[in-house]
């Protein structure tokens, strides 16, 4: 059976590269039969990358069969997979994010799970000399996942793995990393096809503080303006997107890229709190900038404080 090869929910760059990867090196390298697939539609940057490369749009599923087997990258959470996974016959995992727990395997796994900015780069380590018979638009997907994911080294997960694969792969392909990157990120940026609910959960993970659920949502972009311009519909509509995912709130960051700060949307008091918890942040509006702040998975969930 083929092994199906995915990452998270509301998939990024890295999620929809990533199933490209190592699917190429399960078929071409390992000699197993694999297909990456997505679990819903890649984001505006994520796309970008596909038509750069000349790769095809992986499938969307929406859930997997009983004995499936499964590579999950990218995540480690069950609650950003298909409601199905603890049935499927899980075979490995390759993550960068904190140990969730909740997954359930029918065997022994490969589990390779680093603290490095991107899966892509745990991947270029994992294999290793065969790198040399990787396609150009492969590799591009991997500069992509390795770019998007450190925002061309301005996140704080960055590391010298990092940036020195992404350098590497870079020659390679005779790619300019600042020109790229600035294509790149003008992609993610353009929202406007997107309504604010799209927007609330475009790049969102579950988090829950006792007593509490929340959607941190975090939106990466060199036009914050654009986003925080529509600041009023999107804090109404967090009111429904909180109902309809079951969370008490939906936390919003505008990560300004260039500015290297993010702005929190306030819609309410126990945000406010959180903010002045969290963060050590003065609020004075329905808004707040913090300087600094551009990692979810480092600067934003592990401080979040009620």
């Amino acid at each position: 059976m083929t092994t199906l090869v995915f990452g998270h929910t509301s998939p990024d760059t890295d999620s929809t590269g990533s199933p490209i990867i190592w699917a190429w090196y399960l078929n071409e390298i390992k000699g197993e039969d694999a297909k990456p697939v997505l679990l819903g539609q890649p984001n505006t940057e994520a796309a970008f990358m596909l038509k750069r490369w000349n790769l095809d749009q992986p499938e969307i599923i929406e859930d997997v069969s009983e004995g499936q087997p499964v590579v999950i990258v990218d995540t480690n959470n069950p609650a950003e997979l298909p409601k199905s996974v603890n049935s499927a016959d899980i075979r490995s995992i390759i993550d960068h994010h904190r140990l969730v727990g909740g997954l359930e395997t029918r065997g022994p796994l490969e589990i390779r799970i680093e603290p490095l900015a991107c899966t892509a780069t745990i991947m270029w380590k994992m294999i290793g000399k065969d790198m040399a018979q990787m396609p150009t638009g492969v590799k591009g997907a991997m500069l992509s996942c390795i770019l998007s994911d450190t925002l061309e080294f301005r996140s704080p997960t960055t590391t010298q793995e990092d940036k020195a694969i992404a350098w590497d792969l870079a020659e390679q392909l005779g790619v300019d990393i600042g020109d790229y990157a600035a294509e790149m990120f003008a992609a993610k940026s353009d929202v406007s096809a997107f309504s604010d609910a799209e927007l609330l959960r475009m790049d969102s993970k579950e988090f829950e503080l006792p007593g509490k659920s929340f959607r941190v949502s975090v939106l990466e972009t060199t036009a914050p303006q654009v986003v925080l311009d529509r600041k009023d519909s999107l804090m109404e509509t967090m009111k429904t997107v909180a109902a309809e995912d079951g969370v008490d709130q939906v936390l919003l960051f505008v990560v300004d890229i260039l500015r290297e700060e993010a702005t929190l949307l306030v819609p309410n008091d126990l945000v406010k709190g959180m903010a002045e918890k969290s963060f050590g942040a003065t609020v004075e509006g329905d808004t707040v900038v913090l300087p600094g702040v551009m990692s979810r998975k480092k600067q934003i969930i592990p401080n979040l404080k009620l």
